[in-house]
């Protein structure tokens, strides 16, 4: 990679129905990985973040890679973009950085992704063109908002989970150096997370659960709530037939995604596969680390790792089956099945964003035991997948489509704009 791409003002006409260009607010937009392609978590909320700001402003994108950058994902930013800078960021220099931010009080995360060069960026850009708003996709990227140049202008952080708890329950779930490394780790960021409603015009959570975390400690009317949506286009039903597959889909080096691979396949697969001896267990996931690779050599479990494309495989699938014991803000694997009307069985921790209605759009199940009855009556009653499936996709049309979930947060940061 180059040591900072970036591309001209485009000269093309704005979208239909947005504000002539002289008009037009100004926004940068930074984020903490390449917002393309929306093949996982962040990468999902941050591209349809910049597509929706791109109607109605021009914005310009920086951004940290750590491995990479395809000219196609070049391209497509580009046609989104006024200006944009991706900065290569070496995972040796991120250790690096992380470990002094630790030592001089401040979270792993802060020093990670802090590079020079994006900040040498996001002041030049202040210098010549000044924004309107900057919007940053995550607490780790707070730092920059102390630089001279940047400290009058309007700031709002998409937080989307509360990082703070999210590493409380990495400890919790953890033992050893690395709990203790996690506990630290919550508690730095809960400082940082803690002052940034006097420092930020808005910080946005992905739920309303998500905000109410955050409030006990910021203060009550804090959080502004702009959940994810979801492609509902893309992610569609299919006239697939289906398999007696329950399916799990993640990336399966993330702790929470690991934690929920390893439980379900250890202490409640084995319940569902003695009612059902033809059924398989389908673990869809990038990078499986060797704790998950070892489960495929259990009855009737089978890794099918990275693919190209998660949806023929889900399709195939008679139960989606999303076992979080670890979760924070709203999966977009729950979203994803649901839209594809599939039958979908979830852990507590991973419905506390939703409002969807239990026994109806989705199941949900807590113990091995329950988890055992839930699956099996879904692979026994294809009228009940059915069903079930088709409430789900109706949920989902009600509650997620992308431009009304995160319309919360992109109306603030056109109204900061506004002289």
């Amino acid at each position: 990679m180059t040591p900072v791409t970036t591309v001209s003002p485009l000269e093309t006409a704005p979208p239909a129905g947005s504000p002539a260009p002289a008009t037009r607010p100004r926004v940068v937009y930074v984020t903490h990985r390449v917002p393309y392609p929306p093949d996982k978590g962040d990468r999902i909320r941050n591209y349809h973040l910049l597509r929706q700001l791109a109607r109605v402003a021009d914005v310009s994108l920086a951004c940290l890679a750590d491995e990479p950058v395809d000219p196609g994902t070049v391209d497509v930013l580009g046609e989104l973009t006024t200006r944009q800078a991706i900065v290569p960021a070496s995972r040796v220099r991120r250790w690096v950085r992380a470990g002094l931010s630790l030592a001089v009080g401040r979270s792993l995360s802060e020093g990670a992704f802090y590079e020079p060069a994006l900040a040498r960026v996001l002041d030049d850009w202040q210098r010549v063109q000044p924004a309107g708003a900057i919007v940053m996709s995550a607490s780790s990227l707070v730092p920059y908002l102390r630089r001279t140049e940047l400290r009058t202008v309007p700031a709002f952080v998409d937080l989307v989970d509360v990082d703070s708890q999210k590493w409380a329950d990495f400890a919790a779930a953890s033992r050893g150096p690395k709990a203790i490394l996690y506990r630290l780790e919550s508690s730095r960021l809960r400082k940082l997370e803690t002052r940034l409603p006097a420092r930020v015009r808005a910080v946005s959570l992905v739920s309303r659960a998500e905000a109410d975390v955050f409030e006990v400690f910021a203060g009550p009317e804090t959080a502004t709530v702009a959940t994810n949506g979801v492609d509902l286009t893309y992610f569609a039903p299919r006239a697939d037939a289906e398999e007696p597959v329950c399916a799990f889909v993640g990336a399966l080096d993330y702790l929470p995604n690991i934690d929920a691979a390893v439980w379900f396949a250890r202490e409640v697969w084995p319940g569902i596969l003695a009612r059902n001896p033809g059924a398989e267990f389908q673990l869809i996931g990038r990078k499986p680390v060797r704790e998950v690779q070892a489960l495929a050599t259990l009855p009737g479990v089978r890794l099918v790792g990275q693919v190209p494309d998660v949806r023929p495989h889900v399709a195939r699938a008679a139960v989606v089956v999303v076992p979080m014991r670890i979760s924070r803000g709203l999966q977009n694997k729950v979203l994803e099945a649901l839209a594809m009307g599939k039958a979908t069985v979830v852990a507590p921790p991973a419905l506390a964003a939703l409002k969807a209605e239990t026994g109806r759009e989705l199941l949900t199940a807590t113990t091995p035991s329950e988890w055992v009855e839930a699956v099996c009556l879904l692979l026994g009653d294809p009228g009940r997948r059915a069903a079930i499936g088709r409430a789900g996709r109706a949920y989902v049309e009600r509650q997620h489509h992308w431009d009304r979930c995160l319309a919360p947060l992109t109306d603030r940061i056109l109204a900061a704009c506004r002289p």
